[in-house]
């Protein structure tokens, strides 16, 4: 068959555009927040939920179970700090872990509420 043969033909206009993710919610639940490497399972992520926020949480997630990654705007604190964000679609029915920093007080005190709590993760960064 000669390349004019392919070059001839008609164009085709009924192409109907195969989304693999469409099937997302189905398979997996959407989590939104920062990225950032595990540290000390590279095996592992962690996710911080809302970096900015006066009550963030941390997830951590299994690489293996991330079945998806959308790159999200960056956020920027009102001081210039600037995050990656993205958003992971993790397998269900995997296993994740949340963590939710509190400062040990009666009552425990959390991020919202802890002066502490805040200048010890700030001096993390």
């Amino acid at each position: 068959m000669s390349i004019k043969k392919y070059l001839d033909t008609e164009s085709l206009f009924n192409i109907t555009k195969y989304d693999s993710h469409a099937d997302l919610p189905k398979e997996a639940v959407r989590f939104t927040g920062s990225p950032r490497k595990h540290p000390y399972d590279s095996n592992k992520i962690i996710l911080i939920a809302e970096p900015f926020s006066s009550h963030t949480g941390f997830f951590e997630f299994n690489i293996s179970d991330i079945l998806y990654v959308e790159n999200k705007s960056n956020l920027v604190s009102d001081s210039g700090a600037s995050v990656t964000m993205a958003e992971l679609w993790v397998k269900k029915g995997s296993i994740g872990i949340k963590y939710d920093p509190f400062e040990v007080a009666n009552p425990l005190k959390y991020l919202r509420d802890s002066d502490t709590l805040l200048q010890v993760l700030s001096e993390i960064d």
